[in-house]
């Protein structure tokens, strides 16, 4: 046992220890929940099992996935009702007529669970990895109250066009809000397209590696046609803390669309605001099986420049994808480092004429 738990230090050491992971559980506690070899969860913290009572049944050998659930309702994060969960807000009118949109995010720690029986200490913000997705329309103000409830400073920075002061970086600005105090940043939301929020205190590594960034939209004043909306952010996990990844998802939970595929309509306008939020690789992918996509580089011109089945971004990188099933059944997607697929970066569409 004791060689097994070192094995854990190392990311082939858990790449050996998802054999457990694919065909069974018995091999994840201890390190791979989060906590150095040869200790113990901090007392009171709730560790769940590796397999959840009342989970679904394990699958098929052959099929690479993770045995058991995650509970979402304990962690109050559900993937699935992530993809199209946006926070658009309070809406008011300023003196000039611009639409104000105001929104609040608290940061603070929470231990959240990334694949069965994984459990992570978490940085947050709203208590959730990734945050809220925020949403826009291009020209309004925005104000963002960043409250830190945490047990380290933090910030925002936005992805966008705005003035130094707002930038949300050490030494500029509010700077870093130390933890029980907060500050507001505002900005008029431009350009249009598909940003991100996340934290720039220091160590920036650590601290969007710990969990604390998010998907900001602005979408273009003229809108964009109606389709089914799925936010998608690659992100990945050091459960070790050794500055490699050990757990990769998209949406944070391994392997979630493997057995909750993402339920879509045949023919129907699907759009995905694909980010990559992976912290120690410098790049990730994403490949759909079965078919084709457009690509919206930032999503900051309209027109697509690029109809492709796989497409690489670097870290904080994304891109609108614009695709139509055209057939039903089941289509896995994946990283296309194949790495990152075993370690729980897999998910698939299931296309029906009943859609959602």
């Amino acid at each position: 046992m004791s060689s097994m738990v070192s094995n854990f230090l190392s990311r082939r050491g858990f790449l050996a220890a998802a054999a457990g992971l694919v065909g069974g559980a018995g091999l994840l506690p201890l390190a791979a929940r989060g906590f150095p070899a040869g200790q113990s969860p901090p007392p009171g913290e709730h560790v769940p099992p590796a397999v959840p009572a009342g989970s679904a049944a394990p699958p098929a050998h052959g099929l690479n996935t993770a045995v058991g659930e995650v509970d979402v309702r304990r962690m109050a994060y559900d993937p699935s009702a992530f993809l199209t969960a946006f926070e658009r807000g309070r809406v008011s009118r300023l003196p000039d007529g611009r639409t104000l949109r105001e929104f609040q995010v608290v940061a603070y720690d929470k231990p959240i669970e990334i694949a069965p029986g994984v459990i992570f200490p978490a940085w947050t913000f709203n208590g959730t990895v990734p945050g809220p997705t925020l949403r826009a329309r291009e020209g309004e103000r925005i104000r963002v109250k960043l409250v830190n409830a945490g047990t380290h400073p933090h910030t925002i920075h936005f992805h966008g066009i705005h003035t130094a002061a707002m930038d949300g970086v050490p030494g500029l600005g509010a700077g870093e809000v130390p933890p029980g105090k907060s500050t507001v940043y505002h900005f008029d939301a431009e350009p249009f397209g598909l940003h991100l929020y996340h934290c720039h205190a220091l160590p920036l590594k650590r601290h969007i590696a710990k969990g604390l960034y998010g998907v900001f939209i602005i979408d273009p004043a003229t809108g964009r046609p109606p389709a089914r909306e799925l936010v998608m952010v690659m992100n990945a996990f050091d459960t070790n803390f050794d500055g490699k990844n050990e757990v990769y998802a998209v949406n944070t939970v391994a392997f979630h669309y493997a057995r909750h595929p993402i339920r879509v309509r045949r023919g129907e306008l699907v759009r995905i605001y694909l980010v990559n939020m992976t912290e120690f690789d410098p790049i990730n992918s994403l490949h759909i099986h079965g078919n084709f996509f457009h690509v919206y580089r930032t999503g900051t011109r309209l027109q697509a420049w690029e109809y492709t089945d796989t497409i690489m971004l670097c870290q904080a990188e994304r891109a609108v994808l614009e695709l139509r099933f055209p057939y039903p059944g089941r289509y896995m997607f994946h990283a296309h480092q194949s790495e990152f697929t075993e370690l729980g970066w897999m998910g698939f569409f299931e296309v029906s004429d009943h859609g959602v």
